[in-house]
């Protein structure tokens, strides 16, 4: 082990956060290079190795060095990670795979003799939000607000223009 291992591996047993950044700094490429061989997906890498450097620092006290080096522990648990992360993705494959087809599923038909879902979607989004959140899910004009991070006052116009255009666009049809 180099003396900048020795020193930086005294630094995390210390808890010294910029000695593992070190750590990582000097191993993570050969690392990823490791999780690579694994993993087809460059991202997955980047996790395995993400992935050992925190498993190195959660277990730092218990970490068995090889002639004083981390990089063999670290090796061996990207190796796992990294079959860890395939496993994982091949049963979400399995699980795609065995799922119906988009054109498999009828798509349903909502019948809309009122005509009211058309309105509401001729509704700019903003003032959908707000109606849908405060007339249709029914929350309060407050929490409406917090939810789509806007003042309660912008609820407010934003519910009341909306009411006008639907009743607007709503009254003529029951006229007719």
């Amino acid at each position: 082990m180099s003396d900048e291992d020795r020193h930086d591996w005294a630094g995390v047993c210390a808890d010294d956060e910029a000695a593992l950044a070190r750590l990582f700094d000097r191993h993570g490429d050969r690392l990823f290079r490791h999780a690579s061989r694994f993993l087809s997906i460059r991202e997955d890498a980047k996790d395995a190795v993400v992935i050992a450097f925190s498993e190195l620092w959660r277990k730092r006290r218990s970490v068995r060095l090889v002639d004083g080096s981390p990089l063999p522990w670290l090796l061996n648990t990207v190796s796992n990670a990294a079959r860890n992360l395939e496993r994982s993705a091949r049963r979400y494959r399995n699980l795609l795979a065995r799922m119906p087809r988009a054109e498999d599923v009828p798509t349903p038909v909502i019948a809309d003799e009122s005509g009211l879902l058309g309105a509401l979607q001729g509704l700019p989004t903003r003032e959908r939000e707000v109606v849908v959140l405060t007339i249709l899910e029914g929350y309060p004009e407050k929490d409406t607000a917090a939810a789509l991070g806007i003042p309660v006052g912008t609820v407010k116009s934003r519910l009341a223009r909306a009411k006008a255009r639907l009743r607007d666009d709503i009254i003529p049809m029951w006229e007719s």
